[in-house]
């Protein structure tokens, strides 16, 4: 099962994130959108919104970075893994406080307000709650990593995910005997982007890529007044406008038919 989890589950995870994408744009890029609900508690949406989405990036920029980032690389700017190791448990943990906040106040205003919950579906509630509970479990491993600031710790889950990465048949052992908490926090990980396609978050990659779409492949645009092949007769007040607008229909609804 440890080797399901940690060795295959990866995969499958990152193959329907990938695909389910990819499948959802082109079969149904109208729901490609996170659906806006700011008409409604303004304020509170604004608090929640800026210290969730602040502190996910943070945090998904940190992992990015620190768990792909090659060992030979830190090494070579002369970062020991024990500095490496307090920099992620201090960010790591401002930016989680920051996200799990953010998050509580919006799944609060999700669930109290009626006309929001009218508005939100199941996926919606679903994929949030799991983002909290991720959140408070990369809380928790801090606690784990403040027993391990020599940052032999993280480099074994480094490791993994390189591993996973480079199709190393044995990245499932980097993670064996590690603590319960972060092997938890991997699994819900893992889900979340298994669940991906099928969310709200999708509208992540939207945000990511529309700056350069826009610059690389935006097509060149004209703005259109009408499509009238005849200008319509000037007029002194909006009270002709309608008549004169109305008038060629009126002749034609009163030729007799031939």
């Amino acid at each position: 099962m440890h080797n399901f989890i940690f060795g295959i589950y990866p995969y499958i995870a990152l193959a329907v994130l990938v695909i389910g994408s990819a499948a959802r744009y082109d079969r149904d890029p109208f729901t490609w959108k996170s659906s806006s609900s700011q008409l409604l508690r303004r304020k509170q949406l604004a608090l929640g919104s800026v210290l969730f989405h602040v502190g996910v990036l943070v945090i998904f920029l940190g992992h990015l970075f620190g768990l792909l980032t090659p060992l030979w690389l830190i090494e070579l700017f002369g970062i020991g893994h024990g500095a490496k190791q307090i920099l992620a448990v201090a960010v790591g943990g401002v930016a989680g406080v920051m996200a799990l906040v953010g998050g509580i106040i919006l799944i609060h205003r999700r669930l109290v307000d009626p006309r929001i919950r009218a508005t939100s579906s199941t996926m919606d509630i679903v994929i949030l709650s799991l983002l909290l509970v991720q959140l408070a479990l990369g809380l928790l491993t801090i606690f784990v990593s403040l027993q391990h600031l020599d940052g032999e710790e993280m480099v074994r889950f480094m490791n993994w995910a390189q591993g996973i990465f480079t199709l190393d048949p044995n990245a499932a052992a980097y993670t064996e005997g590690a603590s319960i908490l972060f092997q938890l926090h991997i699994f819900l990980g893992l889900t979340i982007f298994l669940l991906f396609p099928f969310s709200r978050l999708v509208h992540m990659l939207s945000g990511l890529a529309a700056p350069f779409r826009y610059l690389l492949t935006r097509t060149g645009y004209q703005i259109v007044r009408s499509r009238r092949s005849v200008a319509l007769p000037k007029h002194d007040g909006p009270v002709r406008a309608v008549q004169a607008s109305q008038a060629p229909l009126s002749r034609k609804a009163t030729q007799p038919a031939e």
